[in-house]
Parts: C-alpha cells; sequence; structure tokens
C-alpha cells in the first residue's frame, strides 16, 4: 500500500507540539494596523492551540 500523502498547505500552517496538540497562528495582523487596538495587535502574535473537532479533522489530513 502507498504512503498516505498529507495536506503540505495544511502542514505549513500548523505546528505540532511535542505532545501532538496543533497550534496555529492569529488572523487579522497583516494590514490594516492603524484602527486596531493595541491589545488586538498583541494577540496577533501569539499562536493558538487548535481544539475540538477542528483538531481531530486536520490531524487526519496531516496524518497524525
Amino acid at each position: 500500500m502507498p504512503k498516505m500523502k498529507i495536506k503540505k498547505s495544511v502542514a505549513r500552517r500548523i505546528k505540532i507540539t511535542g505532545t501532538g496538540k496543533l497550534l496555529r497562528r492569529r488572523g487579522f495582523g497583516r494590514h490594516l494596523k492603524t484602527k486596531k487596538s493595541k491589545g488586538q495587535k498583541r494577540g496577533t502574535r501569539r499562536m493558538v492551540l487548535i481544539t475540538g473537532v477542528l483538531e481531530k479533522k486536520l490531524k487526519k489530513v496531516l496524518g497524525i
């Protein structure tokens, strides 16, 4: 049986931690920053944990 191919577009966007959890970047942090509050801009720098049904689907796509 051939090896299962992973979705490379998804693999580039998601980081897998040592314990197997998935992390993603927050959106809305690329441009139009003058209208956003300081806290909102600071929040876009952090990575966010992916949980629930989406985590299960992404793990399947990534072959984990």
